[in-house]
């Protein structure tokens, strides 16, 4: 089980765990970005205190932050979001980069992925899980692409600056030849240096 605590709309802070084995796939499919449900068993006695029924109150949750074992890399905590389906909310969406640049295509450079998410608001129903980046249209090295230039889902609205530049393509730097050592070059100057030392000694 991993430790975790769910807090936001209507939900009061309220420590949790979850099963390992399940927030690891969902959280493989939704990431940060998508809603779920969460279904919270809490215990509510009857009248025979002797006797106890599980209650599950569902909450629409984001995965607000997840945090990971330094070595061996699997989840030892999670922050679930509560929201309101109704209200909207922010969050950062990854980008995902489509395509071949044509400069890049064309040997004049390398793509530079300079932001790799972005900010957006929306209702919960309609975020993204990703948003595609088309870099095809970068055909020359004074090309770049801004967050601007992003065409985004319906429902969305940035909150990143438009001019802040996504990507580009830079132009690749020319490796210096190396000029070749002639070791018997060196050879013969350490002789002749040895030589005039021992003409000097006589």
């Amino acid at each position: 089980m991993i430790p975790a605590v769910v807090y936001g709309a209507q939900v009061e802070n309220q420590p949790i765990s979850v099963l390992s084995t399940a927030f690891t796939k969902i959280y493989k499919l939704v990431g940060e970005t998508s809603t779920l449900v969460l279904e919270i068993s809490g215990i509510n006695e009857k009248v025979n205190s002797t006797q106890k029924d599980n209650k599950v109150t569902k909450v629409d949750v984001l995965i607000h932050d997840v945090q990971f074992d330094p070595v061996k890399g699997f989840p030892v905590h999670v922050d679930f979001l509560a929201i309101d389906m109704n209200k909207s909310v922010e969050v950062t969406i990854p980008l995902e980069f489509v395509g071949l640049a044509k400069a890049e295509k064309d040997g004049l450079g390398t793509l530079v992925k300079v932001l790799h998410e972005i900010d957006i608001e929306a209702l919960p129903k309609d975020l993204p899980h990703t948003i595609e980046v088309d870099v095809t249209g970068i055909a020359t090295l004074d090309d770049q692409i801004h967050v601007k230039d992003i065409k985004l889902p319906k429902g969305v609205t940035l909150i990143t600056d438009g001019e802040d530049v996504v990507a580009l393509v830079a132009q690749a730097k020319e490796e210096k030849e190396e000029t070749p050592i002639d070791l018997n070059a060196i050879e013969v100057e350490k002789k002749g240096k040895k030589e005039e030392e021992t003409t000097i000694a006589e």
